[in-house]
């Protein structure tokens, strides 16, 4: 079949989106089908914007074997400003160059932005093709969570917004039960139309290695017990709340706290780490993706954090990840929500809730003076990813959810 993919991010960008396309745009291909995504120039997390794609705004080029379509509108401004920018600019410019492709099969479209889903159901229309949107973030809630969107009536527009692309996309995905049962709950559309699929891993790529490693040996990780953090270091991860942790845990000489990573909260991070003083937490840079499994096996544990603000019951990708690469996870994360349920069920690690900083510091701990259940964690989780989550079971899913939409064009839509 042929697919049109519509992600915000694709590699060379590094981080959850970019990877997760990347694999299922790679994956599908090499089961037969014919891939296409259109996305923008690559800037986020990247400490140096490649050559070729600089002052350029529209580019048709090989992204691996993935034909890749980019086009794009300036942003200006710090980081924060332009992520902003990005999801009225993307979902346009997304849209002006989907006027330069053939008629696919079936469009996916991921959202956030949410935006996509309106270029999504547009490009659906002028190609006569189904769209299914991929529902990761739930927007808006999630900034009206955060206190960003604050506004009554731009929160009116966005709920509109909201229900018009849940109503118009053929199918809906989402990551877990919990945001199934959210968009479900807006009683716009059937319960049958939203479909479970859970976030993957490459199994092949992210999978235990030893914690002597060149990136260990690099940055000297290998003398104490290190829990580490790896990736965006965003509004909703709660990362200062592992500085206070940090701060609890500064006379523990034998354990280390390192962040690789950046994002907006980094310099407020820093801060918190000067002020105290701490010897015992350590900053590296957003490393490649080709590192990445060698970045988890540097640690003994690895952290997950989202803040108290986060009510949407989401689970952050690289719970995922550090499953795969047989790590165990130390969570700060609330209690109520898919995450923890996740953890708990695979019995691969702590958590605590992110008001409870004690609680973090004493699981950091807790670990620390019990190795084999820190290792015993790890090995629980990589069993489990094999079973549940990875790549493999994904690409089956999504291609049977494709083709399932594409056999239904011009009947009845499930749900509608």
């Amino acid at each position: 079949m042929k697919i049109l993919m519509l992600p915000r991010y694709f590699p060379p960008e590094i981080g959850a989106e970019a990877t997760l396309f990347y694999e299922l745009a790679e994956g599908l291909q090499k089961r037969g089908n014919s891939v296409k995504v259109i996305t923008n120039f690559p800037w986020y997390n990247l400490k140096e914007i490649p050559a070729k794609y600089r002052k350029k705004y529209f580019l048709k080029e090989k992204t691996g074997n993935i034909d890749t379509l980019r086009l794009r509108l300036p942003a200006f401004g710090p980081k924060k400003l332009r992520l902003a920018q990005g999801h009225i600019t993307v979902p346009f410019t997304t849209l002006l160059a989907g006027f330069f492709t053939e008629k696919p099969d079936i469009i996916y479209a991921y959202s956030p932005p949410l935006f996509m889903g309106i270029t999504g159901w547009l490009l659906g229309k002028i190609k006569r093709a189904p769209f299914v949107l991929g529902v990761q973030d739930l927007h808006p809630q999630c900034y009206i969570d955060q206190g960003v969107l604050k506004n009554k009536v731009l929160i009116w527009m966005f709920r509109v917004l909201e229900k018009f692309c849940y109503k118009h996309a053929s199918l809906i995905t989402v990551h877990s039960k919990g945001n199934k049962d959210y968009i479900a709950g807006q009683k716009v559309i059937k319960e049958s139309k939203i479909i479970v699929v859970p976030n993957w891993v490459d199994t092949d790529k992210v999978l235990p290695l030893s914690r002597d490693n060149d990136f260990s040996k690099k940055y000297a990780l290998n003398n104490k017990f290190t829990v580490g953090y790896a990736g965006t270091i965003g509004m909703s991860q709660g990362l200062p709340g592992l500085i206070e942790a940090a701060r609890l845990l500064k006379n523990e000489k034998d354990i280390e706290i390192v962040v690789v990573g950046d994002g907006i909260d980094k310099k407020k991070m820093l801060e918190k780490t000067a002020e105290y003083g701490l010897s015992n937490v350590r900053f590296l840079e957003m490393q490649p993706n080709s590192l990445y499994p060698l970045v988890l096996a540097s640690f003994d544990a690895s952290i997950v954090s989202l803040n108290s603000k986060v009510k949407t019951p989401t689970v952050p990708s690289k719970i995922l990840s550090i499953m795969s690469a047989g790590r165990a996870i130390i969570a700060s994360v609330p209690l109520n929500g898919d995450a923890p349920a996740l953890i708990k069920q695979a019995e691969c690690g702590l958590c605590s809730d992110p008001a409870d900083i004690k609680g973090f510091a004493e699981n950091i701990l807790y670990l620390f003076r019990n190795r084999e259940l820190c290792r015993q964690y790890g090995e629980n989780g990589r069993k489990y990813i094999l079973e549940h989550y990875s790549l493999k079971i994904a690409l089956e899913t999504i291609e049977e959810l494709f083709g399932f939409c594409i056999a239904s064009t011009g009947k009845k839509k499930p749900g509608v």
